[in-house]
Formats: C-alpha cells, sequence, structure tokens
C-alpha cells in the first residue's frame, strides 16, 4: 500500500512538471532568442522574428541576480515588438570578470557597472534589429545604475526601475522615469519612490498617477505591484503592465499587451519537483536501524536554539568576515558556522557529549548525502538555472562551493540533530529556523551598510530553508540519521551561495 502510495504521488508530481513546461514555453512563442557575448559579458536578445527595427530595451538585474531573473519582462517586452536585452553584470550570473571594489569601494564597483550598461546600450544601438531609441530597466541595485546612466546618457528615452533606491534624480533627469515597488516591500523602498515622484507632483505624490509631460521627457510616475515582495515583482502582472505602458507612451506606440505569466508556472513546477523528491526520498538507503538525534523537548530546545540567535551576530559584529571574494556570501558562511558550533556547545552541556559525531554506517550515509546533493542541484538546480536565476557554477566559483559547504555542514549538522529524533518538540524545526532567521535580522541591525542587502533577499532564505525541512524530514523517515539531511541540505546551500552571490576583487 505504501508502494502504490508513492507511486501515485510521483505520478501527480510529474503531471505537475510537465504541465508547467508546457506553460512555460508558451511564453517565449514567436521570439528570436540570441545568446552572445560582449567581450566576457553574457547577454540574450530577445525579438518576434517578424519584427522591423525597433526600440531596444536593455534589462539591468540586481544585487546577486542575473538575466534569468529578468527574463518576464524581456518576454513581455519582445512579445509586444520591442527587442529586449539582458545582460549579466561583472561578478554576477556568468560573468566570469570580478566586481571590482565590492561594497568597500563603492565608487569603483558602480562605474564598473555602469561600464556594463555604457557597453550593453551600445552594442543595442548599432545592431539591424534596433532602430536606435533606448530605453533601460533596472531592478534593486540596478536602479540606481541606470538612472545614473540616462541622466548622462540622454537619448535613454524612458526608464522603468523596480524596487527603487537610487540616488540624483531630479524633477526632469531622467527622462521619463516610473518607479515600480511590490505592495509588501520595505517601506523604505516605497518612501523612496514617493519622495522622488513627489518632485514633479508638486506635493505628495499619489501612487496610479502620472506627473509631467512624457512627450517632452518630463514624465514621472509611481506604480504599486499588488500583493508581492521584492522578487515577486518582477513577475507581477501589474509591473509588467505599468512596464508595457510607460514603454508604449514613451516611444508613441500601441501594441498588443500581452504580458508573461510565467509565475503561476514555475510555483506549479518547483511544487511538482519537490513533491518528486518525496518518492525519490525512498531509493535512499536506510542509515540506521532506529532513528537518531538529540529529540530535544521544548525546555531543552529552546535555550539552545535562542542562545546561537543572539550571540552569534555579536561574535560576528566586529570581526573580519570578507574572507572570499564572494560578497556577503562569506559572512552567512561565517554566521553559519559559528551557529552552528554553539549549537553543538548548547547539545554538549545539554547530553553530556555530542552523539552526532559518534561513528555511523559511513558507506550508507555517504551515499545517501550524495544522492540528496545531487536532487538538490539537478532535480531543483537545473530548472532553477534555466527559468529562475543563473545556478551553474562557472569555472571561478566552482572552487568556493566545498569551501562553503564546510560552514554550512556545521549547521546543517547541528540544527538537523537537535530537532530531529524520538521525543522531539513538536515545531521544533520550524522554532530553530525562526531563530536563525532572527539571527540575521540583529547582524544586519548592527552593520547595516555592509549587510543590508541580506534583508532584501530574506525571503529566498525563508524558502530555501522551508524547503530543506520538508525534504529533509522526508529523508529522515527513511533514513532514520538526520546527518544525511544535513549533508544534503549544506551542499545545497553551499551551491546556492557560491553560485548567486557576486564575485569580487
Amino acid at each position: 500500500m505504501k508502494k502504490m502510495r508513492s507511486i501515485f504521488f510521483a505520478l501527480i508530481a510529474i503531471g505537475a512538471v510537465t504541465l508547467s513546461l508546457r506553460g512555460l514555453s508558451e511564453s517565449e512563442a514567436g521570439l528570436v532568442i540570441q545568446r552572445l557575448h560582449i567581450g566576457e559579458t553574457p547577454v540574450t536578445v530577445m525579438r518576434k522574428s517578424d519584427s522591423p527595427p525597433a526600440p531596444a530595451i536593455v534589462i539591468a538585474h540586481g544585487f546577486s541576480g542575473s538575466q534569468q531573473l529578468m527574463a518576464p519582462i524581456a518576454t513581455t517586452l519582445a512579445r509586444n515588438n520591442y527587442v529586449a536585452v539582458t545582460f549579466d553584470f561583472s561578478g554576477h550570473g556568468r560573468n566570469p570578470t570580478p566586481m571590482p571594489g565590492g561594497l568597500a569601494k563603492l565608487e569603483t564597483s558602480t562605474a564598473a557597472l555602469l561600464n556594463d550598461i555604457d557597453e550593453v546600450v551600445r552594442f543595442a544601438q548599432r545592431q539591424p534589429w534596433a532602430d536606435g531609441r533606448v530605453a533601460l530597466v533596472g531592478h534593486s541595485m540596478a536602479t540606481d545604475l541606470v538612472v545614473r546612466h540616462a541622466i548622462r546618457a540622454p537619448q535613454i528615452a524612458a526608464v522603468a526601475a523596480f524596487s527603487f533606491f537610487g540616488e540624483g534624480v531630479t524633477r526632469d533627469q531622467p527622462k521619463n522615469l516610473i518607479i515600480i515597488d511590490g505592495a509588501w516591500e520595505s517601506q523604505r523602498l516605497i518612501e523612496a519612490g514617493v519622495r522622488v515622484v513627489s518632485q514633479a507632483a508638486g506635493g505628495t505624490a499619489q501612487a496610479g498617477v502620472t506627473y509631467g509631460d512624457i512627450a517632452r521627457g518630463t514624465g514621472r510616475r509611481l506604480a504599486i505591484a499588488r500583493g508581492v515582495e521584492h522578487i515577486g515583482v518582477l513577475y507581477s502582472r501589474d509591473a509588467m503592465t505599468e512596464t508595457l505602458n510607460w514603454m508604449n507612451a514613451a516611444f508613441g506606440r500601441s501594441e498588443s499587451g500581452y504580458i508573461d505569466a510565467r509565475g503561476p508556472w514555475l510555483a506549479l513546477l518547483f511544487a511538482g519537483l519537490i513533491a518528486l523528491m518525496r518518492p525519490l526520498a525512498q531509493f535512499l538507503p536506510q542509515v540506521s536501524p532506529v532513528p537518531l538525534g538529540a529529540g530535544l523537548p521544548w525546555r531543552r530546545l529552546a535555550p539552545i536554539a535562542i542562545a546561537p540567535a543572539v550571540l552569534t551576530p555579536l561574535i560576528l559584529w566586529k570581526a573580519p568576515t570578507n574572507f572570499l571574494p564572494i560578497l556577503l556570501g562569506d559572512y552567512l558562511v561565517a554566521h553559519l558556522a559559528v551557529y552552528g558550533v554553539l549549537i553543538f556547545a548548547g547539545l554538549w552541556l545539554s547530553q553530556g557529549g555530542l552523539p552526532v559525531f559518534r561513528p555511523p554506517r559511513w558507506k550508507p550515509l555517504l551515499v545517501a548525502a550524495a544522492a540528496l546533493a545531487a536532487m538538490y542541484t539537478l532535480v531543483l538546480g537545473l530548472p532553477l538555472d534555466a527559468y529562475v536565476i543563473s545556478y551553474l557554477p562557472t569555472g571561478v566559483r566552482a572552487p568556493f562551493v566545498p569551501i562553503m559547504f564546510i560552514g554550512c555542514a556545521l549547521y546543517f549538522l547541528a540544527d538537523e540533530w537537535m530537532t530531529r529524533g524520538p521525543g522531539a518538540a513538536p515545531g521544533g524545526y520550524v522554532f530553530s529556523k525562526f531563530c536563525f532567521v532572527a539571527s540575521l535580522a540583529i547582524a544586519v541591525a548592527l552593520n547595516p551598510r555592509r549587510l543590508f542587502f541580506l534583508v532584501i533577499i530574506a525571503i529566498v532564505i525563508v524558502i530555501l530553508l522551508t524547503v530543506y525541512g520538508l525534504v529533509g524530514r522526508w529523508v529522515y523517515a527513511r533514513t532514520r540519521d538526520p546527518r544525511v539531511g544535513a549533508l544534503g541540505a549544506a551542499f545545497g546551500l553551499a551551491w546556492a551561495l557560491a553560485v548567486t552571490f557576486p564575485i569580487v576583487d
């Protein structure tokens, strides 16, 4: 009966994946897609196969992003007879050139990223499929960059800034600026957009109202996309509709109004893939004949979970954590490592030892952990790379995966052992993850200048921890050893950190 349930579950998951892949393929229907390089910079050009020369829209991703993340906006514009050009900034995605300066030398890094935009804009202007007119779209970090470029390049006809926090905007520079924020964004970002648009409003700007004169290049508008946050805004129908309408107004065009709707298909795809990992977990070897783990009740788990959340950011507050050329990734690994060591200390004091380090059945443990790591990086990683964000390590990034694995393993081994086992506190896993996220929030509060971007990616961290917890539960039920789920999750997170955070020199 159990085997039949697994087969039925697998068939449902495969059906969901198949249906979602079909829906995702429809977003690129009728488009010519060219993938090329400008020097070291990877570039993708999307346009209709039968379209005459048209305005080029250069689309810039945000911090830790890549051009895949901007695909919904690109296909929306391309399907409406624009030429959409996406690219990977230096240090991001598959661009092998490190981003100079990092956060320590913002002027240096800003100049390098602006140069990337300059090169892509010049490339777009001289191509036969473009009519010479150009507009810019930027998300998060890139909003400041596209605004700066447009101010010094008057040929830029319009700018769409998603999750804006740039500086230097005046009443009429850059030309035709629309700011689009998610309704669930940080209030700080929304207020920044209100202040900018209010320059043209003659008072406090209202969302959904156009101020200035688009025909004269002084158009200003603030739009709020319903029900989305910092990442979700890139998949919002409201946001894409506002962008398309703004470009049409700036270029005097009236297009068909196609809006990319891949968000629900992506949700179905990854729901299906995660669900598929449940029956796949049944093929893992059983590592232990009895369930292992600390199995702590609430009265013992709570102090061991809370203490590292408070102590870790204090320990690392003034400590040098820039030991890897991976911006913020090095801090996260240090945070994970210290956090894990502190949990181990709590377990040692509570249990009079560390059973997690007792010799396991090495062969089945390593086989199961390697299989789980492969599931995270292949079953989930390849679709992520195809549809969401650059997820395949380039030559410069690959060596950092094993280094980052060490810090990740210290955390996950400690946390999984603490929250699994007979008699474990119900909801203990969720509570421990809440403590970890709260610990990162404390770290940001102590060092906002360096760690601010952790706030922006907080939702991604929560999603990853949720997936690792759900899959880890299935894996534990099969293997009876929390170390399998811990090592698999550690490799998955180390991979994610190494391939997404910017490489700096």
